[in-house]
């Protein structure tokens, strides 16, 4: 069923006992699950703890996999848990700040070219902020389900694998998000 999948080849290595497919698979997906688990979290060094424990529940549970699914689904599901999971904890009951807005110290923006103009990285800068705050405070599972269909890729199939739940409600999901960030972003623009 996976025979092209090249991840689902390392997982099967790294059962065998092949180390050196563990640092490939880090090196592949620690990035982009690092962006995935910045956005649910919202907080770096939470995102940065959750990538490292991520790898090590992969690298615990090498011998009981099993290709069932596309590997990313697999490793995605593992890391939504442990997002979701990390939002229940007390200290994240609290609003949080964007780490965009440490560049509200008084520093200048300096363009490293002179082809935008200076209105339209702002602009760009606004939308940005808008999206970053409308995105914070969509549900949890709205935004996973969002984060992971729209931006990583997934089909609804692997992400209602990841968020174990039915396609349909990944639908209703990633709607219900979509048409939020939409009255809130165009709410924003009037």
């Amino acid at each position: 069923m996976h025979d092209g999948d090249d991840d689902v080849r390392l997982m099967l290595a790294l059962r065998a006992g092949d180390e050196s497919a563990f640092d490939e698979l880090f090196a592949r997906w620690s990035g982009p699950l690092l962006r995935y688990l910045e956005r649910i979290v919202r907080d770096a060094a939470s995102a940065e703890e959750l990538v490292q424990e991520t790898f090590l529940r992969l690298y615990r549970a090498r011998e009981r996999y099993q290709p069932d699914a596309r590997f990313s689904t697999w490793l995605y599901t593992i890391a939504t848990r442990l997002a979701l999971n990390e939002l229940r904890r007390p200290r994240h009951r609290s609003p949080h700040r964007s780490t965009d807005q440490e560049e509200d110290d008084g520093s200048v923006l300096v363009l490293a070219s002179d082809t935008p103009r200076a209105d339209d990285v702002a602009h760009a800068r606004r939308v940005g902020d808008s999206v970053e705050q409308a995105l914070a405070t969509l549900p949890e599972r709205q935004r996973v389900a969002l984060w992971l269909s729209a931006v990583e890729g997934l089909s609804y199939a692997e992400v209602a694998a990841s968020l174990e739940t039915s396609e349909k409600s990944v639908k209703a999901l990633v709607h219900r998000a979509r048409c939020a960030l939409a009255e809130l972003i165009g709410g924003d623009e009037r």
